[in-house]
């Protein structure tokens, strides 16, 4: 079967390898149907941050497919059944994932794209605990960008952020994928939202998903643009992931008790915090990382239900990979790049 590996840094192929074989007892064979491309991909692909892999490595963290076989001891799923992926290879026995804190995991093995073999592929075996059964309503696309886009956008709104309806939030980097995820959410559950966007094209766009205010942080600082919107009060919640070129403007952003909530690092893992701003203004800086499988049903009940709907920015084949993440790096995109593995599509292409 087909696969997208990582041979070496910045050396990604289209390659031929086996077939899994009989799913083993508790595991089910899936048949991939789309992969979600996310910016922290091109960090995998060029080599950054993920010194303990082995290559070569397929890629793909974010997936959604369909149930082929079941193994021995499976229950609850039926072949022929959309599912979500879920992208880290946790033990489902500790007390974090019996308590359903998925991502918490103390015996985590991995994320599947970055230390184990990821979803770009035509067929994987995978643990039947992993998935998450996709509603009805729910498409193939919409259950791709259950497990990062839209749960890793729960979980920091809604389980870390405490979001309220009425509150006000800026949502860095809205044309990304999880951006256009966050101001959907927030708009839904009442609050007001200010968006950040790298261009003037992006603007309209983001108005249309629900932002109440949109910035160009190209040609206007951000801080002042938020400050003066809010009447100097800030905004309750930030919703960061951009990292060290916004996060001490984002912090001049918050209220007297604001949270920021962070779940990434694109423009640098360092940065400086102002420890007298942090604390006379008792502010809460909050990590966040992956979601719980909870965030994923919920947000496909939510795509199910239209209150909120995938961001596609681009649907490309295999052999676009490169062309693909070069966008990505190059913050060209608004909302996601998929990769489509239907076997329809596959069968045009070969």
């Amino acid at each position: 079967m087909r696969a997208l590996q990582l041979i070496a840094d910045k050396d990604l192929r289209l390659v031929e390898i086996e077939e899994p074989g009989a799913p083993g007892p508790g595991e089910v064979t899936v048949r991939i149907s789309v992969v979600a491309l996310n910016h922290i991909d091109v960090w995998g692909w060029r080599g950054m941050a993920f010194a303990k892999r082995k290559l070569p490595l397929t890629i793909g963290a974010e997936a959604s497919g369909v149930v082929e076989r079941l193994g021995e001891g499976t229950s609850g799923l039926v072949p022929g059944q959309l599912v979500s992926i879920y992208g880290a290879r946790t033990c489902g026995l500790c007390k974090a994932c019996r308590a359903g804190a998925d991502n918490l995991c103390e015996h985590v093995g991995g994320v599947h794209g970055f230390h184990l073999d990821g979803f770009a592929q035509e067929r994987i075996n995978l643990p039947a605990r992993l998935l998450v059964p996709a509603p009805p309503g729910c498409d193939a696309i919409g259950a791709a960008l259950a497990p990062v886009t839209f749960g890793t956008v729960e979980h920091m709104l809604f389980d870390n952020a405490k979001l309220e309806p009425g509150e006000t939030i800026l949502v860095h980097a809205g044309g990304s994928g999880i951006g256009t995820a966050a101001i959907q959410l927030a708009k839904r559950h009442g609050a007001t939202v200010i968006a950040t966007v790298g261009s003037d094209e992006k603007i309209e766009p983001a108005r249309a998903l629900g932002a109440d205010h949109v910035i160009n942080y190209r040609t206007d600082r951000f801080e002042g643009a938020v400050r003066k919107l809010t009447r100097k009060r800030g905004v309750d919640v930030v919703f960061e992931h951009v990292g060290a070129d916004t996060f001490a403007g984002s912090m001049l952003c918050m209220r007297r008790g604001g949270r920021l909530v962070t779940c990434g690092s694109t423009s640098g893992v360092s940065t400086q915090v102002n420890l007298m701003m942090l604390f006379q203004q008792q502010l809460r800086l909050i990590g966040s990382f992956g979601c719980r499988m909870e965030n994923m049903a919920d947000a496909m009940q939510k795509m199910a239900r239209g209150l909120v709907r995938p961001v596609v920015d681009t649907q490309v084949d295999f052999g676009e990979i490169g062309v693909a993440l070069s966008r990505m790096e190059g913050r060209q995109v608004f909302g996601k790049i998929l990769l489509r593995l239907d076997q329809e599509e596959l069968r045009a292409a070969a």
